[in-house]
């Protein structure tokens, strides 16, 4: 699939326009640098939630994550008991998956014991695939890389869970580390990291 134009008139990546969320999304966040470790931890959450269902659940489930897991404050989520993983799974508006919560709790935890001098961050950017030609439609946009394999398995070397490649990849996308809009989708040219 090429781009599509979209309720505005734009073209955009054929995933993009089945919704006004997707939309939104699409054009205001996904490829877009995402600074801050908090903000980053939020995604890698997010991610991790979405593996096995679709990205629209997660996103129009966003802001009940949001309230659920503390902002995801990564000290605060650290802290989560017994209790907490209780309160979560009886929570209808999040994705009740104990696998999950169990796995955003521990990436909090492996988070905030990264070594001095290590950051979530940091591990992105030193697992960044090199700048490519722009993809001219979704079939030429992969799931997984060297570098996220790679990325997953560094993640996993420092205690964080449900991060496998494709995860990985999948975060590498959305926080701009790699620029996969389309060819012509009129944000491609709007995104890069660092900018």
């Amino acid at each position: 699939m090429t781009a599509v134009t979209g309720s505005d008139g734009r073209l955009r990546c054929g995933w993009a326009v089945s919704s006004s969320d997707y939309e939104l999304y699409h054009d205001t966040e996904w490829g877009r640098p995402v600074n801050g470790e908090a903000a980053l931890f939020e995604r890698i959450s997010l991610e991790a939630f979405q593996s096995g269902l679709s990205w629209i659940t997660i996103l129009r489930k966003r802001e009940a994550f949001r309230e659920a897991f503390a902002g995801f404050n990564p000290q605060a989520v650290a802290g989560f008991d017994d209790d907490d993983v209780a309160r979560l799974l009886a929570d209808a508006g999040i994705v009740r998956n104990r696998a999950k919560i169990l796995a955003t709790i521990a990436n909090a935890r492996a988070l905030l014991a990264l070594p001095e001098g290590t950051t979530l961050s940091g591990i992105l950017a030193a697992h960044q695939p090199a700048p490519k030609a722009a993809p001219a439609g979704l079939a030429d946009v992969p799931a997984v890389v060297p570098e996220s394999v790679a990325l997953a398995k560094a993640l996993r070397s420092h205690g964080f869970r449900f991060v496998g490649p494709t995860t990985a990849y999948a975060m590498q996308q959305a926080t701009g580390y790699v620029n996969d809009h389309l060819a012509t989708c009129w944000v491609r040219d709007r995104v890069a990291f660092g900018s």
